[in-house]
């Protein structure tokens, strides 16, 4: 017999299937026809990799297919310190050939557009369709730049929010480096909740830092959309007090709601302030792929999940995770790499589990989140979680936030980035 849950989702999962998939997918026909047992995931980022090596790792005999546009993974942890010199995107860039031959991932160079669930088909841009029996969706966020009047149609390279590592980081490190002696930066923060909720933060560290070095009279004006420092607030302000001052010129409730591309300008509610170099970092939701397969509904910003198994609540055999899924629904975790490989192995776990004819084990995560303040210098904070009976949502049962700044800590986050790196990909 089936449960309400399983009933009410099969009937949401009908009406979500009733939409025809794009017509160059019907057109074009199946995709490499599956074998046997088949998980689809969508998204080569830091759950949907983790997510397909863990199904391989737990059960072979399951064929997993990753469906990804890009060549190559590009780390947004990290990233940051592209941005002030501190790497190169090179160092910072893997392929996906270990998924591919040692752990028998099926890489498909494409682009999901659309999910027919009651069919079970995951629609190609390129045209035609994969079928599954599971199908994992790890699309990341969308920005929203048609929250702020003037961002959508501005240059690409006029206001580069660099919020997923690749071209804009290298743009913002360039138009960084060439800043006119004693210029002004800015930062533009959205109101959280967004994808790595320290990382605008510490993405001012790094700028500042560079510019004490390199343009020491330049200074960096922060539009912070909220009403203190969302994540490590204390660390921050105290490394910015004691490096930064006068480099550092910290707004809350600061929110930017409307872009100039002629002047440079940025327009908050109560000001104006023209910068030499602007990176605004928009409002953000869930990947435009579940909208767009009724799997987060539109009037919200994010994808209602089971956080015992990060299923989607309205398909069944669909699962939802990273930055994607709604916190209302999960719980009280942030949106960052390490819980998004979390999730990933909650969900591999679930799903191995179900295709073999087993309940799924508890769920349980953890997140470690590095920031750094300087050039030598990190910040940290952890978490363990675990899933709460009494609330039904993934809740933290222990955490710890570094006391001070260290080098120690600078030095765990270059290792911390090099195993989990490892963990997705190798």
């Amino acid at each position: 017999m089936r449960t309400r849950r399983e009933f009410i989702a099969s009937a949401s999962a009908a009406a979500i299937g009733a939409a025809a998939l794009p017509a160059p997918a019907l057109a074009r026909g199946e995709v490499m026809p599956a074998s046997g047992a088949r998980v689809v995931v969508v998204g080569g980022g830091w759950g949907g990799c983790t997510a397909a090596k863990y199904i391989r790792l737990e059960d072979p005999a399951i064929e997993v297919v990753l469906v990804e546009p890009e060549a190559a993974f590009r780390s947004c942890p990290i990233s940051n310190w592209a941005i002030a010199g501190l790497r190169e995107m090179s160092d910072l860039t893997f392929g996906y050939d270990a998924l591919a031959n040692r752990r028998g991932v099926k890489v498909l160079r494409g682009r999901a557009v659309g999910v027919d669930a009651a069919a079970r088909k995951v629609a190609l841009e390129e045209g035609g369709f994969l079928r599954y029996d599971r199908l994992v969706l790890s699309p990341g966020v969308t920005l929203r730049r048609g929250d702020i009047d003037g961002l959508e149609d501005a240059p690409a390279d006029a206001f580069p929010a660099a919020w997923r590592a690749g071209p804009e980081t290298e743009s913002l490190r360039a138009q960084i480096a060439a800043m006119r002696p004693g210029g002004t930066a800015a930062v533009a923060i959205p109101l959280s909740p967004y994808r790595c909720p320290p990382g605008p933060y510490e993405r001012v560290s790094l700028i500042a830092d560079y510019l004490r070095r390199n343009n020491p009279a330049a200074k960096v004006v922060v539009l912070d959309a909220n009403a203190k420092i969302v994540s490590k607030g204390a660390l921050f302000a105290e490394a910015w007090a004691a490096l930064y001052d006068g480099i550092v010129e910290y707004r809350p409730d600061s929110a930017v709601v409307a872009v100039d591309p002629s002047t440079g300008a940025l327009h908050t509610d109560f000001d104006e302030l023209r910068a030499d170099v602007a990176n605004v970092i928009p409002p953000q939701e869930a990947g435009r792929l579940l909208f767009d397969s009724g799997l987060a509904p539109e009037g919200r910003r994010w994808a209602p999940v089971d956080p015992w198994d990060f299923s989607s609540t309205l398909a069944p055999d669909v699962h939802v995770i990273g930055d994607s899924t709604d916190g209302s629904s999960v719980g009280k975790v942030p949106k960052s790499g390490y819980v998004a490989n979390s999730m990933g192995k909650v969900a591999a776990a679930a799903i191995v589990a179900a295709l073999n004819g087993r309940e799924a084990p508890r769920p349980s995560m953890a997140n470690t989140c590095y920031s750094l303040v300087s050039a030598e210098e990190g910040i940290s904070v952890t978490a363990i979680y675990d899933y709460d009976d009494e609330s039904g949502k993934i809740a933290p049962t222990a955490s710890g936030l570094s006391p001070a700044r260290s080098r120690a800590i600078k030095r765990r986050n270059e290792d911390w980035a090099r195993a989990i790196w490892s963990d997705m990909l190798a």
